[in-house]
């Protein structure tokens, strides 16, 4: 908690894939910090993002947790891990029963969940409408297909644009191993995505027919050169899978990066505009001070 020595920040380790890996995420609590402090935390714990978590007693009906994400380039308006994060660093902290509370982002609000369960905590909480667009415009997104190092014009099953509130590009490859030679060139990455106004690339395999598959998120426009998880680009792939009869996926991501992490998704409901609930697992590896 901040005071006149510093910040005290949890690094929680979420989307676990079987208890190992994960993406570190700078937890901080209070309403002391401003962006410009928190948009450092990240660089000097070694996470990609950081959260900050502002919790109260909301009454009969839980508590309410207002969240504020940030990377070294700045405030995002949401992050899916980044709440993952919260709500297991919550639930811990309430003693790691069953913790439920209604989550507030510039994003919009949603219902969140997290509990203990075996030696790790449980996180999930609801997207609401996932907007897909596509398939995309014959040769409107060569430039990021080049840079991605993928042929012009996109591969087989077409590229897509969605968002939970900033779009990004949805890019089907083949195979895993497809997956895992992508040697993105960063510089021209990001400058292909700023002039379309996207968040970034998330690249994917066939899925399985049990909907497992895997994924890397390329996000240099926020600073983020690879994401080891991004549930909320996650959670549109599962918007945009439902439409072809496959309702929830398990994705395999950060192995490129030497740590396994794992993200679920599952549409609830039917037709445009079904919330999306995503889930995983997580540690609060350590707590650091911060001066």
């Amino acid at each position: 908690m901040p005071d006149a020595g510093g910040l005290t920040v949890a690094i929680v380790r979420a989307c676990l894939r079987e208890g190992r890996g994960g993406s570190p995420t700078a937890v901080v609590v209070g309403e002391g910090p401003g962006g410009e402090q928190c948009r450092a935390v990240p660089a000097r714990t070694g996470a990609s993002h950081a959260v900050l978590v502002s919790a109260e007693d909301g009454g009969p009906g839980g508590p309410e947790v207002a969240l504020r994400f940030f990377t070294a380039a700045g405030e995002l308006p949401a992050c899916g891990h980044g709440t993952l994060a919260a709500l297991a660093f919550l639930a811990e902290r309430a003693g790691g029963g069953e913790y439920r509370a209604t989550v507030r982002t510039a994003g919009g609000v949603s219902a969140g969940r997290a509990a203990r369960v075996g030696g790790v905590l449980t996180a999930s909480f609801d997207v609401g409408a996932v907007e897909v667009h596509g398939p995309a415009a014959a040769g409107g997104h060569d430039d990021v297909l080049d840079a991605l190092g993928l042929a012009p014009g996109g591969p087989a099953g077409g590229v897509r644009v969605a968002s939970t509130g900033r779009p990004r590009l949805l890019v089907p490859v083949p195979t895993r191993s497809a997956l895992a030679a992508l040697a993105p060139d960063a510089d021209r990455l990001r400058a292909a995505c700023d002039r379309l106004g996207l968040l970034g690339c998330y690249v994917y395999s066939v899925p399985t027919a049990g909907g497992r598959l895997a994924a890397r998120m390329f996000a240099p426009s926020i600073g983020v050169p690879e994401d080891i998880a991004n549930a909320n680009s996650t959670a549109c792939l599962a918007a945009h899978l439902a439409g072809a009869g496959l309702p929830g996926i398990t994705v395999d991501m950060g192995d490129s990066l030497g740590a396994p992490a794992t993200v679920t998704a599952a549409v609830r409901g039917s037709g445009p505009g079904a919330p999306v609930g995503i889930g995983g697992t997580a540690v609060v590896a350590r707590t650091v001070r911060l001066r």
